[in-house]
């Protein structure tokens, strides 16, 4: 046909085939049962927001990557970039319908037109979290105590947090006397991963217009021995102890407590680019792959729903990157990947028996095990070859001499072991001994 359209996906967005989608469900179902454990709630929020509503608290750089555009009510609209921000609204909105503390999750797709690359698309799925009406050290400890635990329910424990707090940074550029440009030396700093120290700091000399500030920001920036050498040495760039200084104290006291303080890392370069974060930053790092990026981030942001309402609602959160981090493990070798959730297959020997089968498979299913009958009666080889698809461990051979005595030939079919004239229950114990 002349008019046969070309089957095809726009740049930076894609299809994702079973075994891979359910390896990306897999994953949310281990995040999201760490996440209720917790006691965060799930919500959700449409797709496109009022422009006015994403746009008003971001800098430049995110508007450009927004997808915008007039609808056909003429309203300027934008596709949601992050899940926080329509949270923000979100919370605003249904403030009188809300307890606060309020805990929630939400995983679901965001939109960005920014340049395509590994484990990054315009189209990617996000993991969040968040608490608002809570401005307290427990809080912002119990985000990053989720981000460590969610991780290693799906087997990511070789990873360390990268925590800053922005207070602290905000005070040193005050002692600066460079407040006034701090968003812009902010996502300078933020890109001293990706761009090295010597760009930073041509950007910083020009952006403060002198050379020691420059070297004194990218000396703040530096790490000492440790996390307490570190916190220390801010502590005295910015002028003393403060309210700041005294918050990561008191979160590095109870991740001590709790046994996870090897995992973080006091991290003065981590200043995340959005200007909405006002409290602790973090960013996560796969300690073998750190080159794929920071796949969870987050931090406090107290005055982004002051947007939207007069009450003060401060609140800290973080995100689950899960197609980076998938991204970062399939290069590190640490995925699994199958075709179906299947256990079992019956195989249709006979089509004279395919309501045998469907009596079959309900006993089955009755007793827990996930199963499907195989349509027609094809050859063998062919039903075979698409269990293997499907990487189904068991199939049941049922024909007429088996349906007469009511037993199966339950076969292991990765090495074709058989174990013939079982009754249906037997059968079932002999599936669910090997699945548990």
């Amino acid at each position: 046909m002349a008019d046969r359209i070309q089957p095809r996906v726009l740049k930076g967005f894609r299809d994702i085939l079973p075994a891979a989608e359910i390896e990306r469900a897999d994953l949310q179902e281990k995040i999201t049962k760490v996440y209720r454990s917790f006691g965060f709630v799930p919500i959700d929020t449409p797709v496109l927001e009022y422009s006015e509503i994403l746009l008003r608290k971001s800098n430049g750089e995110t508007e450009k990557q927004v997808f915008r555009f007039e609808d056909n009510g003429k309203r300027d609209v934008a596709m949601r970039f992050d899940l926080t921000v329509p949270f923000a609204r979100f919370t605003a909105e249904h403030e009188s319908e809300l307890y606060f503390p309020f805990k929630r999750y939400h995983i679901a797709k965001v939109w960005r037109g920014e340049k395509p690359q590994a484990g990054r698309y315009r189209e990617f799925m996000q993991c969040d979290i968040d608490t608002v009406g809570s401005d307290s050290a427990a809080a912002d400890f119990e985000i990053l105590s989720v981000m460590k635990a969610a991780l290693a329910e799906i087997g990511v424990t070789d990873v360390t947090i990268h925590v800053n707090h922005r207070g602290i940074f905000n005070r040193f550029l005050e002692k600066l006397g460079q407040s006034e440009k701090s968003e812009d030396i902010l996502r300078s700093v933020d890109k001293l991963a990706k761009i090295g120290r010597d760009a930073v700091r041509a950007e910083l000399v020009e952006t403060t217009g002198a050379e020691s500030c420059a070297d004194e920001i990218l000396e703040y920036i530096a790490s000492a021995d440790d996390f307490d050498a570190t916190l220390d040495k801010l502590e005295r760039m910015a002028g003393g102890e403060a309210d700041d200084t005294k918050r990561m104290r008191e979160i590095r006291e109870m991740m001590k407590a709790a046994g996870i303080d090897a995992t973080y890392v006091l991290d003065p370069s981590i200043t995340r680019g959005l200007d909405y974060y006002t409290g602790v930053v973090y960013e996560t790092f796969l300690n073998d792959c750190p080159e794929i990026g920071s796949v969870c981030s987050g931090g406090r942001y107290d005055n982004l729903a002051g947007l939207y309402t007069k009450t003060k609602l401060p609140g800290v959160g973080a995100s689950i990157g899960l197609d980076r981090l998938i991204a970062g493990l399939e290069k590190l070798g640490k995925t699994t990947k199958k075709g179906s959730y299947l256990d079992a297959e019956i195989f249709c020997m006979d089509k004279s028996l395919v309501v045998h089968y469907q009596k079959v498979a309900a006993v089955l299913r009755a007793k827990g095990i996930a199963v499907e009958v195989f349509p027609e009666q094809k050859k063998i080889a062919q039903q075979y070859a698409v269990t293997d698809a499907k990487c189904v461990k068991w199939g049941i051979i049922i024909g007429t001499d088996e349906a007469a005595g009511n037993v199966v030939t339950l076969k292991k079919l990765e090495t074709r072991e058989q174990f013939p004239s079982l009754t249906v229950e037997q059968a079932a114990e002999k599936i669910l001994s090997e699945k548990n």
